[in-house]
């Protein structure tokens, strides 16, 4: 990321590569979704890449291609403004940081080079924006999650106004109140450290390909390869709460608490009984690989494009 930049320029192209990545990798979302909702047995049996590639596959077939997309529009508006909200607070922040720094270094004597905040400091500023945004993004989210499910890939039949947006809310809300668009949100806190996680190692991958490659940024391929390694390993850690975060947008669930103890249990709190299943630490990473896949190619395509959109904004700018 061009941390020089201002910040607005860096939320606008943030929320665009985002909001680019989201779209390319939708299908892949509802899939992870919908595995990450499986019964602990049909997980064991049809879970994994080939069990994702069996729902998109069936879903197609009995209701197009279309069907992929539900709800991409309301989770393309929270991805949109999630991340510019998050990147304008990250850099605004990280402004701030810097600038407070110099002003304790004393001004006579040697000159002061630009403070670089430490690994600890980056993710501490990513987690405070990270806060900022969810607050403003979660209701989507919610409604994405419900959107996702409404087409079943084990249903025969679907409903058209079952998949209206307008409908979903007001289930929502008719069932939970205001609350219930900020269901879960606890839980939301505690994963703004994962992007936090992701962009402190991102900036640390650029300071190591700055020291070996005479002060240059990352190249496009370098820039990929970077986002998205840092992304899996951030999503490998926090991926419990982030089974827990969708559970909690779906089901009946009531508390974090709950819904671990029922995922390493292999217990299900979906409309149907499930056969009970030996307890496992298997049953709190459902999903994962699917997750590190799309987390993998999304993150790396965000800051492929945001890096390139801040460089046609620099080349402008000096063009004129």
């Amino acid at each position: 990321m061009t941390s020089t930049l201002p910040p607005l320029v860096q939320a606008f192209s943030g929320a665009i590569g985002s909001a680019s990545a989201n779209t390319l990798t939708y299908p892949l979302d509802l899939a992870t979704t919908r595995l990450q909702l499986y019964p602990a047995e049909k997980a064991k049996t049809s879970g994994g890449l080939r069990g994702a590639f069996r729902i998109l596959l069936k879903a197609t077939r009995r209701n197009g291609l279309q069907s992929l997309y539900n709800g991409l529009a309301t989770d393309t508006g929270a991805t949109l403004l999630s991340n510019f909200f998050y990147f304008y607070f990250y850099a605004f922040l990280r402004y701030l940081s810097t600038r407070r720094k110099l002003s304790l270094v004393p001004k006579a004597g040697q000159p002061s080079r630009p403070h670089k905040p430490s690994l600890g400091e980056e993710i501490l500023l990513g987690f405070v924006a990270g806060v900022a945004s969810r607050a403003v993004s979660t209701p989507l989210n919610i409604i994405t999650t419900r959107l996702q499910l409404e087409t079943d890939s084990d249903e025969d039949e679907v409903s058209e106004a079952s998949q209206d947006v307008t409908t979903i809310v007001n289930r929502i809300y008719r069932e939970q109140g205001l609350a219930g668009f900020w269901r879960g949100f606890k839980t939301t806190l505690l994963l703004c450290i994962n992007p936090a996680l992701t962009l402190g190692l991102f900036q640390l991958f650029r300071r190591l390909v700055a020291r070996t490659n005479g002060g240059h940024e990352p190249n496009p391929r370098q820039a990929f390869l970077g986002a998205a390694v840092a992304n899996s390993l951030a999503t490998s850690l926090m991926y419990p709460l982030i089974l827990a975060k969708t559970r909690l947008h779906a089901t009946s669930a009531t508390s974090l608490s709950q819904v671990l103890r029922d995922a390493y249990a292999g217990r299900s709190r979906s409309s149907l009984p499930t056969t009970a299943t030996r307890a496992s630490v298997g049953g709190l990473y459902q999903g994962l690989e699917m997750q590190i896949v799309k987390g993998f190619l999304s993150q790396g395509v965000t800051f492929l494009v945001k890096g390139r959109i801040e460089e046609l904004i620099v080349w402008v700018y000096t063009r004129q």
